[in-house]
């Protein structure tokens, strides 16, 4: 495999690393489309190519996909006929154990002869690659990436959740008049039902693999930054404590990878900064780092990441922001404080919503001037025409002109429902 076409796949942007790669290897492998099924990818662990639109790469589905997986993780990859897309189809199958939740490449090709073994060792150190490269990339929990992924995920559990309604609304409703007895035909009753058990159990199924992919246990995560700390303190005095979730601390609440990587992310960051900034105690003496404790909690809606040491107390903020601590957590609309106490030491806490904000709502009363806001502040604290008039220093018939206009302008129809938007959105405050 040319390196030099390695290099320019793993410097595409996320979204474009899957087109690089399946052009790439069209060189030595012949296909009309390629997917992907990952964990390393929490905005968007499957995908799928193909050129020109409307080829096979833009139906295969995850349960497919899912049917390969087996026989490419046993050989690292697997080569012969099965369905994609609804057809029986030529495909190789790539499997990558770079990383712990591995990562499935398929290729539909267009040619039925066996890839050599050379250019098999080709694809398979590609993708070896590309894996290791996108999970450094999620480990590392760089902002731009962060950004990109919560936003994407925003939208992605969106249409997860309209398509389970969708789906499950409609095949329970099938299953609710063929379950009648008003109908004569068993054979073909049965047979709907079966298929409509099978539709339901494939989607639930969906489901349950999506969520595997990009979600885990907040213990199982803070295990993993356990794990990832012990060696780079061995050789240090330096002791170690953890307080990882127990269930009361929400240690079974499954976290989204982006938010269970900027938190594993930011607290090695921070012990990092704890351990290089180490300066005197009061006698002159340096006074270095002993215990470094680290606890997780997770709330209704954030995870609460907390590190303290036994230090100088000197820590400041500005050499986590030196590590990119701020700005990861920025990223996911988290927030980071620093608490420093000379002689005493330092605890830093960083809080990290579990999912994307959710959208500012637009005043519905920045549609009316001035003067309306002024008649519907009367109108609200329940005043009648003439006393508005009278208050205002204008016409009776001038306020029922400003109050026909605040009606329609905030699209109700009566003074009721508008007063009740003028509580509901502080028109009434002063």
């Amino acid at each position: 495999m040319d390196l030099t076409a390695a290099v320019d796949v793993i410097r595409a942007p996320l979204g474009e690393i899957l087109p690089r790669v399946s052009a790439v290897l069209s060189e030595a492998i012949a296909h009309r489309a390629a997917a992907e099924l990952s964990g390393n990818c929490p905005h968007s662990p499957f995908k799928t190519h193909g050129d020109p639109p409307g080829d096979p790469g833009t139906a295969i589905t995850t349960a497919e996909m899912a049917a390969l997986a087996p026989m490419a993780r046993a050989e690292g990859t697997w080569q012969g006929r099965a369905w994609m897309a609804g057809a029986e189809v030529p495909v190789l199958a790539v499997h990558s154990d770079a990383t712990a939740r591995g990562a499935l490449l398929v290729l539909v090709r267009t040619e039925e002869a066996p890839v050599p073994a050379e250019a098999l060792a080709g694809v398979r150190a590609l993708w070896d690659l590309v894996t290791a490269h996108r999970d450094r990339m999620a480990a590392e929990a760089v902002p731009g990436a962060l950004g990109q992924s919560r936003a994407a995920a925003a939208a992605r559990a969106t249409a997860i959740a309209e398509l389970v309604d969708a789906h499950g609304a409609a095949l329970s409703a099938l299953l609710g008049v063929l379950r009648g007895r008003d109908l004569d035909d068993r054979t073909a009753r049965a047979r709907a039902v079966d298929l409509a058990v099978s539709s339901l159990a494939e989607l639930r199924a969906r489901t349950d693999r999506d969520q595997a992919l990009v979600e885990e246990p907040a213990g199982d995560a803070f295990a993993r930054l356990a794990a990832s700390l012990r060696p780079e303190l061995r050789g240090l005095s330096v002791r170690l404590d953890l307080g990882p979730p127990g269930t009361e601390e929400g240690a079974d609440r499954l976290l989204a990878a982006d938010v269970a990587n900027a938190a594993r992310a930011v607290v090695r960051a921070v012990v990092h900064a704890m351990l290089n900034e180490q300066g005197p105690g009061q006698d002159g003496a340096p006074r270095p780092v002993h215990r470094v404790h680290i606890g997780w909690k997770v709330g209704e809606g954030e995870l609460r990441a907390t590190v303290r040491d036994d230090g100088p107390g000197v820590l400041r903020r500005t050499a986590l922001d030196a590590r990119r601590v701020g700005e990861r957590l920025a990223a996911l609309g988290g927030r980071l404080d620093v608490d420093a106490v000379p002689e005493w030491g330092t605890t830093v806490t960083a809080t990290v919503p579990l999912g994307p904000p959710q959208p500012a709502r637009e005043d519905p009363l920045d549609v009316l001037r001035a003067r309306e806001l002024e008649v519907l502040e009367q109108l609200a604290r329940g005043r009648r025409n003439r006393q508005i008039a009278q208050e205002l220093h204008i016409s009776e018939s001038t306020v029922k002109f400003h109050v026909a206009n605040i009606l329609e302008k905030l699209g109700v129809t009566s003074r009721g429902e508008a007063a009740a938007l003028a509580h509901t959105w502080g028109a009434t405050d002063s």
